[in-house]
């Protein structure tokens, strides 16, 4: 039987099914700082206004290439190879380029070291800023750089150190190549503390640490014991607590010894992890590696508290910028996307959603940029003491608010958002991360106890800052009062008591200290809303919940990416906006 003839010039008519409209355009390719009102408002209050320029050049790469570096970069997740073809013990993991090139471009741009060499004020708030911007397209290389500026004063600890590796953790250099040391112009530092059996408590560590000739500060032990967690193996030393004979000691462990030699660490295999994918976390052990004691012999935790100090203020800035690019994947897509005849952004109850979002993602840079000023400003007692206590309320409570809130954004954009070309499912599997590293959440609230019976006048301090703003909401006010009859009680409670109610505690001290720095560093608009959301009896616990007084538009308009390409949108930022933000001369 003879064939039909098809006309080949003639295509079906029905080849075309649709087209594709109604769908928003990607959010990339753009420059994340100029697109960020809300960071260059707490930029500029908290003195980092010099920073402007630097943080704009930041947030162009971080918009543009860094963004697709961060998708490769977990996408090609780092290779472990314990040996070389030969046979040869090398301890290597090989990252992909775009890895490379995030920490490249960080480390050039000073984000690892910038209040260490520029120690002027407003150092720590746009180094907050830059990570801020820098964990928004891979938060995963934000850990070996944390380390690296974390560890600064631990090693300050020990002068003989200093003159080895200071000069070079602070280089605007990056070697990632396994060489020994002292041949790079510049290092990166990791720490490894956590093992099997004790977790957060360290004390029950069972590393050992026998001195090689004599004991003491700065002399060279060799450690033998195992770490359960060591992230960023490939880091040129590690910050280590083992026990020597005078109790849990710290100790700097290079990865290639001074005489060329390949240091005794064996990384047994990299954690197959959900979220932090790019950077590598390791189990590793010690078979008489060498080591440098800082400082005395059982003085490990006092030595080292400073680094875990830095990291946790880091988890805040990133848990922060977590929500951030969050709140700006969900706010993008609404502007642009129609729905039942509006614009998404228009519809009332998503209104209410995005500007809840908007205004969560707005209380947490604000509480860390407060937090930064305080590290800028560390010489005044006052400023210690805030930093004390504030770290750890805010790595509490930030961290934990950044899962539910990436959660609602993915919610809010919808079933593209759990696609992996999407950046939400990063962002939600990332999002447990800081809460649950340096210290998770339990810790925080007995290191905030701790604080407390050790030093009372953290207290006092910290309701100074709640009082600079009393008389400005009466929720606020009755808030502050419940603290401060809480706190008179503290002595009164049992040990099993207090621990029992101090996530309580915790979260009242975190959303009253939010709510203070919205009241007297912010716009109106955002105290209200973050007020009427937290504080006031009865309002809801999900996002979405506002009362129908909040002025949802103008938070929307304040969060949504300003995309224009003229200038920094100096326009677009005054706009609207009180007159006391509109002076802009500080950058």
């Amino acid at each position: 039987m003879s064939q039909p003839i098809i006309d080949q010039h003639y295509p079906s008519q029905w080849a075309d099914t649709h087209q594709v409209v109604n769908q928003p355009t990607p959010l990339e390719n753009y420059n994340v700082f100029n697109s960020d009102l809300t960071l260059q408002h707490w930029l500029k209050v908290f003195a980092g206004g010099w920073g402007y320029s630097r943080c704009q050049a930041y947030g162009k790469a971080v918009g543009h290439e860094l963004l697709r570096a961060g998708f490769l970069a977990n996408k090609y997740k780092p290779e472990f190879n314990s040996h070389d073809r030969f046979g040869r013990r090398i301890d290597q993991v090989d990252y992909h380029q775009a890895y490379h090139q995030l920490m490249t471009v960080a480390v050039e741009s000073g984000y690892h070291q910038l209040p260490w060499q520029q120690p002027i004020e407003g150092a720590n708030v746009v180094r907050a800023a830059m990570g801020y911007l820098h964990t928004q397209a891979d938060p995963g290389t934000g850990c070996p750089l944390t380390m690296t500026f974390a560890a600064v004063p631990t090693l300050r600890k020990q002068p003989d150190l200093v003159n080895d590796w200071l000069p070079k953790v602070l280089a605007d250099q990056y070697d990632p190549e396994n060489k020994p040391y002292f041949t790079k112009a510049g290092v990166t530092i990791g720490m490894a503390m956590t093992e099997k059996q004790g977790g957060s408590d360290v004390r029950a560590n069972t590393t050992t640490a026998t001195p090689i000739a004599q004991s003491g500060p700065g002399k060279a032990y060799e450690l033998v014991g195992h770490k359960w967690f060591c992230s960023a193996p490939m880091s040129d030393a590690f910050l280590v607590l083992a026990q020597a004979k005078g109790g849990l000691s710290c100790f700097l462990m290079p990865r290639w010894r001074p005489d060329g030699i390949k240091n005794q660490l064996f990384i047994q295999r990299l954690k197959n992890k959900m979220g932090n994918v790019s950077n590598a976390s390791s189990e590793i052990e010690f078979r008489g590696a060498l080591a440098w004691l800082v400082g005395e012999e059982g003085q490990g935790v006092p030595n080292i508290i400073e680094m875990v100090a830095l990291t946790r203020f880091d988890c805040i800035i990133g848990s922060a910028a977590l929500m951030r690019q969050a709140a700006a994947q969900a706010l993008h897509h609404a502007a642009e996307r129609q729905v039942f005849g509006k614009v998404l952004q228009q519809q009332p109850l998503m209104q209410n959603v995005l500007a809840d979002l908007a205004v969560e993602s707005e209380a947490a840079i604000a509480l860390g940029m407060r937090v930064a000023s305080s590290l800028d400003n560390q010489d005044q007692e006052q400023q210690q003491l805030f930093l004390r206590l504030a770290t750890a309320v805010g790595k509490y409570w930030v961290c934990k608010r950044t899962v539910q809130h990436s959660y609602e954004a993915m919610e809010t954009i919808g079933g593209v958002a759990v696609v992996e070309d999407n950046i939400l499912p990063r962002l939600y599997r990332e999002a447990p991360v800081n809460a649950i590293w340096e210290g998770s959440g339990n810790i925080q609230c007995l290191d905030v106890l701790r604080a407390i019976n050790k030093q009372p006048a953290i207290l006092d301090v910290y309701f100074q800052e709640i009082k600079a703003v009393r008389g400005s909401d009466q929720y606020l006010d009755h808030l502050s009062l419940q603290l401060e009859q809480i706190a008179v009680k503290l002595g009164q409670f049992s040990s099993t008591e207090v621990q029992w109610q101090s996530r309580q505690l915790v979260e009242k001290l975190a959303l009253a200290l939010q709510a203070s720095i919205l009241i007297n560093y912010g716009e109106p608009v955002i105290a209200e809303a973050f007020i009427a959301g937290r504080l006031v009896p009865n309002s809801g616990y999900q996002y979405g919940t506002l009362p129908t007084h909040i002025n949802a538009q103008a938070v929307i308009d304040r969060a949504t990416p300003q995309l224009s390409t003229s200038g920094d949108n100096k326009e677009k930022y005054t706009h609207g906006l009180s007159a006391h933000n509109n002076d802009f001369g500080a950058f």
